[in-house]
């Protein structure tokens, strides 16, 4: 144990566990949930000095439980509720759940009554263990807006009726579907934040990673589990590559392979290659074999896009949507020819209208068909478009050198 404090990892991994040892015991999750996050504050005031205790999991519960017990003893149902409270375990001997109920916690963070955005603000707030503070940073909102938004998500659990359970199996695969999505909102906000001065928040990207290595090791079958796991792997491997000493991005094709992470690559290809040969085929699965495709290329110039377009072609048929169809114009674009590309992108000025990135790629296309005049309008618009700058900084530079001929 260093003077820095506790291992995050360890506390982290730790959440869901306590808070679900809470939930069954109480049955009340909002409030489990802020006695959890009294204790994780304890934990980081007391563990860098006392060491980390032998059994930091019953730890976390007692103290947290004995949270819970003050917070009750206030109210006017003390007596009631002291009955329940004599049942707690001594410090040591709290039973601690598996890891199913890390499955339970985020299923119920992402449950049908909440919005997108509280569903990804719970679950790292109850799922992660990070503090409100840490995740209203990361989405550039006050503390104050992200702390109402959690107790708003906390109130519209519980007048839901929802329960600390697993839902009938009929709604695991849907409700399952929402917390692959929005553990992947959570990776990509990451991975290119939507607006702020850092293009890359690795506090984000390493906790979806996080959190979906352990649905993985939950469900180790799930072919869409596995290959949402390959895909942020393969994603996050460029990491290092894509941000010039500036600040300022560095597109794809420009970017230094030997410095991508072959460890994490490695990993996400035998990921993908196991689950695609195994079941039915989902998108995070073909998302994750194009990624693949692109971290096996050794240059850019040598990337397989006919086997890239093929698999746009199969995934815009099972999940069709605008950002799809975006990546497929490009990828046909490298095949066909500019104008075909351009021709796909046509048809997305309705669903896109107004998004930098419809005008970004299409800028890009532009400058692969020769017409620097139009490419250039197209570079600035996007460049209007965007709240990240380092985009914005890309993009202006990219409309400057072309002005420069």
């Amino acid at each position: 144990m260093t003077a820095s404090g506790p291992p995050e990892d360890l506390l982290r991994d730790l959440v869901p566990q306590v808070l679900g040892t809470l939930i069954d015991r109480y049955g009340q999750f909002s409030e489990a949930e802020d006695a959890v996050q009294e204790a994780l504050l304890a934990a980081a005031q007391q563990w860098p000095h006392d060491g980390v205790p032998g059994n930091p999991r019953g730890w976390l519960v007692t103290v947290a439980s004995r949270r819970l017990v003050d917070q009750w003893r206030s109210d006017d149902a003390r007596r009631r509720r002291e009955e329940t409270v004599a049942a707690i375990a001594p410090a040591g001997q709290a039973e601690v759940p598996g890891t199913d109920d890390t499955l339970k916690l985020l299923l119920l963070c992402c449950h049908p009554a909440l919005s997108a955005p509280s569903q990804v603000a719970l679950t790292l707030r109850a799922a992660g263990g990070l503090s409100t503070a840490q995740i209203a940073r990361a989405f550039l909102v006050p503390e104050a807006t992200m702390a109402q938004r959690i107790s708003r998500a906390k109130q519209a659990i519980k007048a839901a009726g929802a329960t600390f359970t697993l839902p009938p199996p009929a709604e695991q695969a849907q409700r399952l579907r929402v917390v692959l999505q929005v553990l992947y909102l959570i990776f990509n906000e990451g991975y290119t934040t939507t607006s702020g001065p850092q293009l890359i928040d690795t506090g984000l990207t390493g906790e979806a990673i996080r959190l979906t290595r352990t649905l993985r090791q939950i469900l180790p079958h799930d072919g869409e589990v596995t290959g949402l796991l390959a895909l942020m792997l393969l994603t996050d491997a460029r990491r290092a590559t894509r941000t010039a000493g500036d600040g300022g991005l560095i597109p794809l094709s420009e970017q230094d392979r030997s410095r991508w992470d072959q460890r994490s690559i490695a990993e996400g290809i035998s990921l993908v290659s196991g689950t695609l040969s195994h079941g039915p085929l989902g998108p995070y699965q073909l998302q994750a074999a194009i990624a693949a495709v692109h971290a096996e290329a050794p240059t850019a110039q040598e990337t397989d896009w006919p086997q890239i377009l093929a698999l746009y072609s199969l995934l815009e048929r099972m999940a069709p949507n605008p950002m799809v169809r975006l990546n497929h114009a490009v990828a046909l674009a490298m095949v066909k020819g500019p104008q075909a590309g351009l021709d796909l992108l046509s048809t997305l000025e309705e669903a896109l209208a107004g998004q930098h990135r419809l005008d970004a790629v299409r800028a890009h296309l532009l400058e692969l068909a020769g017409d620097m005049p139009a490419a250039k309008a197209s570079y600035q618009r996007a460049a209007r478009r965007t709240r990240s700058l380092p985009e914005q900084r890309y993009l202006t530079g990219r409309a400057a050198r072309i002005a420069a001929g």
